[in-house]
């Protein structure tokens, strides 16, 4: 896992994983209960899945630029752009079924 903030998240995302990008803030109590969840997966598919946290109080370009209107919001991009997207905090299996479509081939 990798945090990130306006200036640098355009370096962080050049890379040939997927990358899945957590919008949250620490306020956010839905935030707080999956960032567990975006560990394990971090962990379990690592080398294949990069996982980047915004803070987006401190970083509200980022915020803007991949509409974070509720937060957390899980970006998942590939080569620079968006292939899904999740609002809302999720269970572990729920979350892993949206991501493994879009992971690379072992």
């Amino acid at each position: 896992m990798a945090d990130a903030t306006d200036a640098s998240l355009a370096e962080v995302l050049k890379t040939p994983s997927l990358v899945l990008l957590d919008l949250w803030a620490p306020w956010c109590g839905p935030c707080r209960a999956v960032a567990p969840v975006l560990e394990s997966i971090a962990g379990r598919y690592a080398g294949r899945l990069k996982v980047v946290k915004v803070n987006v109080d401190d970083n509200p370009a980022t915020a803007r630029a991949y509409d974070a209107r509720s937060i957390p919001t899980l970006v998942m991009i590939r080569d620079g752009q968006t292939v899904a997207r999740v609002v809302g905090a999720q269970p572990e299996p729920a979350l892993v079924a949206q991501l493994e479509p879009h992971l690379p081939p072992v």
